[in-house]
Protein backbone atom coordinates (compact mmCIF):
# COMPACT_ATOMS: atom_id res chain seq x y z
CA UNK A 1 0.00 0.00 0.00
CA UNK A 2 1.55 3.22 -1.13
CA UNK A 3 1.70 6.04 1.32
CA UNK A 4 0.17 9.32 0.25
CA UNK A 5 2.26 12.23 1.39
CA UNK A 6 0.43 15.30 2.55
CA UNK A 7 1.98 18.67 1.93
CA UNK A 8 1.48 20.90 4.93
CA UNK A 9 -0.29 24.19 4.26
CA UNK A 10 2.19 26.95 5.04
CA UNK A 11 0.11 29.98 3.95
CA UNK A 12 -1.61 32.36 6.34
CA UNK A 13 -5.06 31.44 7.49
CA UNK A 14 -7.66 33.48 5.66
CA UNK A 15 -9.59 35.84 7.87
CA UNK A 16 -13.36 35.58 8.03
CA UNK A 17 -15.54 38.42 6.68
CA UNK A 18 -16.60 39.18 10.26
CA UNK A 19 -12.98 39.68 11.34
CA UNK A 20 -12.32 41.93 8.34
CA UNK A 21 -15.42 43.98 9.19
CA UNK A 22 -14.28 44.40 12.78
CA UNK A 23 -10.84 45.52 11.65
CA UNK A 24 -12.38 48.03 9.25
CA UNK A 25 -14.57 49.44 12.00
CA UNK A 26 -11.55 49.86 14.29
CA UNK A 27 -9.78 51.90 11.59
CA UNK A 28 -12.88 54.02 10.93
CA UNK A 29 -13.61 54.88 14.58
CA UNK A 30 -10.80 57.51 14.97
CA UNK A 31 -12.07 59.35 11.90
CA UNK A 32 -15.72 59.02 12.89
CA UNK A 33 -15.34 60.32 16.44
CA UNK A 34 -14.72 63.99 15.47
CA UNK A 35 -17.55 63.76 12.92
CA UNK A 36 -19.90 62.38 15.56
CA UNK A 37 -18.88 64.90 18.24
CA UNK A 38 -18.71 68.06 16.12
CA UNK A 39 -21.35 67.46 13.43
CA UNK A 40 -23.79 64.57 13.89
CA UNK A 41 -24.40 65.07 17.62
CA UNK A 42 -24.93 68.87 17.33
CA UNK A 43 -27.35 68.33 14.44
CA UNK A 44 -29.36 65.80 16.47
CA UNK A 45 -29.28 68.11 19.51
CA UNK A 46 -30.41 71.11 17.43
CA UNK A 47 -33.23 69.06 15.94
CA UNK A 48 -34.44 68.15 19.41
CA UNK A 49 -34.13 71.71 20.73
CA UNK A 50 -36.11 73.04 17.76
CA UNK A 51 -39.24 71.59 19.38
CA UNK A 52 -38.63 73.39 22.67
CA UNK A 53 -38.59 76.83 24.26
CA UNK A 54 -35.42 77.54 26.21
CA UNK A 55 -33.30 80.60 26.96
CA UNK A 56 -30.02 78.71 27.72
CA UNK A 57 -30.22 79.99 31.32
CA UNK A 58 -33.36 78.50 32.82
CA UNK A 59 -33.08 74.89 34.01
CA UNK A 60 -36.55 74.26 32.59
CA UNK A 61 -36.85 73.34 28.91
CA UNK A 62 -40.46 73.66 27.72
CA UNK A 63 -41.74 71.39 24.97
CA UNK A 64 -43.67 73.39 22.32
CA UNK A 65 -43.87 70.90 19.47
CA UNK A 66 -43.76 72.43 16.01
CA UNK A 67 -44.65 75.94 17.21
CA UNK A 68 -41.17 77.26 16.40
CA UNK A 69 -41.53 76.11 12.80
CA UNK A 70 -45.06 77.54 12.60
CA UNK A 71 -43.78 80.86 13.94
CA UNK A 72 -41.10 80.99 11.26
CA UNK A 73 -43.40 80.04 8.39
CA UNK A 74 -46.03 82.56 9.48
CA UNK A 75 -43.46 85.36 9.68
CA UNK A 76 -43.07 87.36 6.47
CA UNK A 77 -39.60 88.48 7.57
CA UNK A 78 -38.45 84.85 7.51
CA UNK A 79 -39.20 84.58 3.79
CA UNK A 80 -37.34 87.84 3.20
CA UNK A 81 -34.36 86.32 5.05
CA UNK A 82 -34.70 83.16 2.96
CA UNK A 83 -34.70 85.27 -0.21
CA UNK A 84 -31.62 87.17 0.99
CA UNK A 85 -29.86 83.87 1.60
CA UNK A 86 -30.47 82.61 -1.94
CA UNK A 87 -29.63 85.98 -3.51
CA UNK A 88 -26.37 86.10 -1.60
CA UNK A 89 -25.52 82.46 -2.37
CA UNK A 90 -26.18 82.76 -6.10
CA UNK A 91 -24.72 86.27 -6.32
CA UNK A 92 -21.44 85.13 -4.74
CA UNK A 93 -21.15 81.64 -6.26
CA UNK A 94 -21.74 82.42 -9.94
CA UNK A 95 -19.18 85.28 -10.24
CA UNK A 96 -16.72 83.26 -8.18
CA UNK A 97 -16.92 80.30 -10.57
CA UNK A 98 -16.77 82.52 -13.67
CA UNK A 99 -13.89 84.73 -12.51
CA UNK A 100 -11.96 81.77 -11.12
CA UNK A 101 -12.19 80.00 -14.47
CA UNK A 102 -11.20 83.11 -16.43
CA UNK A 103 -8.17 83.71 -14.20
CA UNK A 104 -7.16 80.06 -14.50
CA UNK A 105 -7.37 80.26 -18.30
CA UNK A 106 -5.19 83.38 -18.33
CA UNK A 107 -2.56 81.85 -16.02
CA UNK A 108 -2.58 78.51 -17.86
CA UNK A 109 -1.44 80.35 -20.99
CA UNK A 110 1.13 82.52 -19.20
CA UNK A 111 4.79 81.78 -19.85
CA UNK A 112 6.30 83.30 -16.72
CA UNK A 113 5.24 84.33 -13.24
CA UNK A 114 2.49 81.71 -12.88
CA UNK A 115 3.59 80.72 -9.37
CA UNK A 116 3.79 84.33 -8.21
CA UNK A 117 0.36 85.33 -9.52
CA UNK A 118 -1.21 82.13 -8.23
CA UNK A 119 0.18 82.81 -4.75
CA UNK A 120 -0.96 86.44 -4.80
CA UNK A 121 -4.48 85.42 -5.83
CA UNK A 122 -4.60 82.74 -3.12
CA UNK A 123 -3.52 85.06 -0.28
CA UNK A 124 -7.05 86.51 0.27
CA UNK A 125 -8.40 82.99 0.81
CA UNK A 126 -6.09 82.35 3.76
CA UNK A 127 -6.69 85.82 5.22
CA UNK A 128 -9.11 85.75 8.20
CA UNK A 129 -12.49 86.97 7.05
CA UNK A 130 -12.91 89.34 10.00
CA UNK A 131 -9.60 91.09 9.28
CA UNK A 132 -10.38 91.28 5.56
CA UNK A 133 -13.86 92.66 6.25
CA UNK A 134 -12.45 95.40 8.48
CA UNK A 135 -10.13 96.51 5.67
CA UNK A 136 -13.03 96.43 3.22
CA UNK A 137 -15.10 98.56 5.60
CA UNK A 138 -12.44 101.25 5.18
CA UNK A 139 -12.60 100.85 1.41
CA UNK A 140 -16.39 101.25 1.55
CA UNK A 141 -16.25 104.28 3.87
CA UNK A 142 -18.61 106.90 2.35
CA UNK A 143 -16.36 109.84 3.26
CA UNK A 144 -12.78 108.68 2.74
CA UNK A 145 -13.10 105.22 1.21
CA UNK A 146 -11.22 104.14 -1.90
CA UNK A 147 -14.33 103.35 -3.95
CA UNK A 148 -15.91 106.76 -3.46
CA UNK A 149 -12.56 108.43 -4.13
CA UNK A 150 -12.51 106.67 -7.50
CA UNK A 151 -16.09 107.77 -8.18
CA UNK A 152 -15.09 111.35 -7.34
CA UNK A 153 -12.48 111.27 -10.12
CA UNK A 154 -15.35 110.82 -12.58
CA UNK A 155 -17.54 113.42 -10.85
CA UNK A 156 -19.95 110.66 -9.78
CA UNK A 157 -22.02 110.89 -6.62
CA UNK A 158 -20.62 108.99 -3.63
CA UNK A 159 -22.42 105.84 -2.53
CA UNK A 160 -23.26 104.53 0.92
CA UNK A 161 -21.92 101.10 0.07
CA UNK A 162 -22.84 99.29 3.26
CA UNK A 163 -25.31 101.89 4.54
CA UNK A 164 -27.88 101.64 1.76
CA UNK A 165 -30.18 98.68 1.21
CA UNK A 166 -29.62 99.10 -2.54
CA UNK A 167 -25.87 98.42 -2.37
CA UNK A 168 -25.33 96.59 0.93
CA UNK A 169 -25.84 93.08 -0.47
CA UNK A 170 -23.58 93.87 -3.44
CA UNK A 171 -20.90 95.10 -1.04
CA UNK A 172 -20.95 91.86 0.94
CA UNK A 173 -20.93 89.78 -2.25
CA UNK A 174 -17.86 91.65 -3.56
CA UNK A 175 -15.92 90.85 -0.39
CA UNK A 176 -16.99 87.20 -0.52
CA UNK A 177 -15.98 86.77 -4.16
CA UNK A 178 -12.68 88.61 -3.62
CA UNK A 179 -11.77 86.25 -0.80
CA UNK A 180 -12.70 82.96 -2.47
CA UNK A 181 -11.89 83.46 -6.15
CA UNK A 182 -8.24 82.48 -5.64
CA UNK A 183 -9.32 79.13 -4.21
CA UNK A 184 -11.52 78.53 -7.25
CA UNK A 185 -8.74 79.57 -9.61
CA UNK A 186 -6.25 77.08 -8.11
CA UNK A 187 -8.66 74.18 -8.59
CA UNK A 188 -9.38 75.21 -12.17
CA UNK A 189 -5.66 75.51 -12.91
CA UNK A 190 -5.16 71.88 -11.90
CA UNK A 191 -8.23 70.82 -13.86
CA UNK A 192 -7.03 72.58 -17.01
CA UNK A 193 -3.58 71.01 -16.72
CA UNK A 194 -5.17 67.56 -16.71
CA UNK A 195 -6.84 68.15 -20.08
CA UNK A 196 -4.84 66.02 -22.57
CA UNK A 197 -2.86 68.26 -24.88
CA UNK A 198 -3.28 65.66 -27.63
CA UNK A 199 -7.03 66.35 -27.73
CA UNK A 200 -6.47 70.08 -28.10
CA UNK A 201 -3.84 69.52 -30.80
CA UNK A 202 -6.16 67.17 -32.69
CA UNK A 203 -8.91 69.79 -32.54
CA UNK A 204 -6.53 72.39 -34.00
CA UNK A 205 -5.71 70.01 -36.85
CA UNK A 206 -9.44 69.55 -37.46
CA UNK A 207 -9.84 73.31 -37.77
CA UNK A 208 -11.43 74.10 -34.38
CA UNK A 209 -10.90 77.65 -33.17
CA UNK A 210 -10.19 78.68 -29.59
CA UNK A 211 -13.84 79.07 -28.62
CA UNK A 212 -14.76 75.65 -30.02
CA UNK A 213 -11.86 73.98 -28.21
CA UNK A 214 -12.93 75.62 -24.97
CA UNK A 215 -16.63 74.76 -25.29
CA UNK A 216 -16.41 71.24 -26.71
CA UNK A 217 -13.22 69.91 -25.11
CA UNK A 218 -12.08 71.90 -22.10
CA UNK A 219 -15.43 72.61 -20.42
CA UNK A 220 -16.59 68.95 -20.50
CA UNK A 221 -13.18 67.79 -19.24
CA UNK A 222 -13.24 70.15 -16.25
CA UNK A 223 -16.93 69.55 -15.48
CA UNK A 224 -16.15 67.49 -12.33
CA UNK A 225 -14.09 70.40 -11.00
CA UNK A 226 -16.89 72.84 -11.77
CA UNK A 227 -19.53 70.83 -9.95
CA UNK A 228 -17.22 70.26 -6.98
CA UNK A 229 -16.63 74.01 -6.73
CA UNK A 230 -20.35 74.69 -7.06
CA UNK A 231 -21.09 72.45 -4.08
CA UNK A 232 -18.24 73.84 -1.97
CA UNK A 233 -19.11 77.46 -2.74
CA UNK A 234 -22.82 76.91 -2.15
CA UNK A 235 -22.13 75.43 1.28
CA UNK A 236 -19.66 78.23 2.03
CA UNK A 237 -22.08 81.02 1.13
CA UNK A 238 -24.87 79.40 3.12
CA UNK A 239 -22.55 79.50 6.14
CA UNK A 240 -21.35 83.09 5.65
CA UNK A 241 -21.49 85.21 8.79
CA UNK A 242 -18.28 87.14 9.53
CA UNK A 243 -18.39 89.55 6.58
CA UNK A 244 -22.07 90.30 7.19
CA UNK A 245 -21.46 90.91 10.89
CA UNK A 246 -18.55 93.28 10.29
CA UNK A 247 -19.84 95.17 7.27
CA UNK A 248 -23.61 95.52 7.71
CA UNK A 249 -24.76 93.73 10.90
CA UNK A 250 -27.55 92.28 8.78
CA UNK A 251 -28.82 95.72 7.73
CA UNK A 252 -29.75 98.16 6.62
CA UNK A 253 -33.40 97.30 7.26
CA UNK A 254 -32.56 93.59 7.13
CA UNK A 255 -31.26 93.81 3.55
CA UNK A 256 -28.31 91.48 4.23
CA UNK A 257 -29.78 89.29 6.95
CA UNK A 258 -29.32 85.65 5.96
CA UNK A 259 -30.41 82.42 7.62
CA UNK A 260 -27.14 81.93 9.48
CA UNK A 261 -27.08 85.54 10.65
CA UNK A 262 -30.69 85.19 11.78
CA UNK A 263 -29.72 82.04 13.66
CA UNK A 264 -26.98 83.89 15.56
CA UNK A 265 -29.24 86.81 16.47
CA UNK A 266 -31.96 84.47 17.75
CA UNK A 267 -29.52 82.26 19.66
CA UNK A 268 -27.15 84.82 21.16
CA UNK A 269 -29.11 88.06 20.85
CA UNK A 270 -32.60 86.99 21.90
CA UNK A 271 -31.49 83.76 23.64
CA UNK A 272 -34.33 81.98 21.86
CA UNK A 273 -32.64 78.62 21.52
CA UNK A 274 -35.71 76.80 20.25
CA UNK A 275 -36.36 79.13 17.33
CA UNK A 276 -32.64 79.39 16.57
CA UNK A 277 -32.43 75.60 16.42
CA UNK A 278 -35.40 75.51 14.05
CA UNK A 279 -33.59 77.99 11.78
CA UNK A 280 -30.46 75.82 11.96
CA UNK A 281 -32.43 72.71 10.99
CA UNK A 282 -33.97 74.49 8.01
CA UNK A 283 -30.53 75.73 6.96
CA UNK A 284 -29.06 72.22 7.17
CA UNK A 285 -31.95 70.78 5.14
CA UNK A 286 -31.55 73.43 2.42
CA UNK A 287 -27.77 72.98 2.27
CA UNK A 288 -27.99 69.18 2.07
CA UNK A 289 -30.77 69.36 -0.54
CA UNK A 290 -28.77 71.74 -2.74
CA UNK A 291 -25.63 69.61 -2.37
CA UNK A 292 -27.50 66.42 -3.30
CA UNK A 293 -29.14 68.16 -6.27
CA UNK A 294 -25.84 69.54 -7.56
CA UNK A 295 -24.17 66.16 -7.04
CA UNK A 296 -26.93 64.40 -9.01
CA UNK A 297 -26.66 66.92 -11.84
CA UNK A 298 -22.88 66.46 -11.79
CA UNK A 299 -23.10 62.68 -12.16
CA UNK A 300 -25.67 62.99 -14.95
CA UNK A 301 -23.60 65.57 -16.83
CA UNK A 302 -20.38 63.57 -16.50
CA UNK A 303 -22.12 60.39 -17.66
CA UNK A 304 -23.54 62.20 -20.71
CA UNK A 305 -20.10 63.58 -21.59
CA UNK A 306 -18.59 60.10 -21.41
CA UNK A 307 -21.29 58.68 -23.66
CA UNK A 308 -21.04 61.53 -26.14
Amino acid sequence: MSAVSKTPHTGRRRRSPLQETRTGILFIIPAMLPLMVFWIFPVILSFGLSFTKWDMISPVIKWVGINNYKSLLNNSNFFKILKNTFVFSIGATVPNIFLGLMLALVLSNARRGVGFYRTMMFVPYITPMVAASIVWSWIYDPDSGLFNSILALFNAAPLKWTGSKDTAMLSVIIVTVWKSVGYTMVFYLEGIRKVPQSLLDAAVVDGANGRQRFVHIMLPMIAPTTFFLLIINTIGTMQAYDQIRVLTQGGPAGATRTLLYYYYTEAFGSFNTGKASAVAVILVVITVALSVLESAISRTSIAENKNA
